[in-house]
């Protein structure tokens, strides 16, 4: 079982930044996308970011010019920056990623646990 390990959440100020990170374990073979979602309670969980393994980005239209999302190869890990945040930003942060465990098999989406951001005064 691939497990993605998240860290970074927290409780900030609106206006305020947030740093999320997302690392894979080093021993798998290979990653394409990775990104991260989001989910308050009855809602569905929305695209907040993804990104390609060769850098090409996707944002949703809510946070668009206020988070950036980046990747490190060497580390497997994908990272979130998010400035000007306001309250309606709260919600659990999960990383997805596409991987390939070993050279033989499939391809699939593995999801973090899920980090709280919470954006409050």
């Amino acid at each position: 079982q691939v497990q993605l390990v998240e860290s970074g959440g927290g409780l900030v100020q609106p206006g305020g930044s947030l740093r999320l990170s997302c690392a894979a374990p080093l021993s798998i073979f290979g990653i394409s996308g990775m990104g991260w979602f989001r989910q308050v309670p009855g809602k569905q969980r929305e695209l907040v970011a993804l990104i390609t393994s060769s850098g090409g980005t996707t944002y949703g239209d809510s946070v668009k010019g206020r988070f950036t999302i980046s990747r490190d190869n060497d580390k497997n890990t994908v990272y979130l920056q998010m400035h000007s945040l306001n309250p309606e930003d709260t919600a659990v942060y999960y990383c997805k990623a596409r991987l390939r465990v070993g050279m033989k098999s499939g391809e699939y989406d593995y999801w973090g646990q899920g980090t709280q951001v919470t954006v409050s005064s």
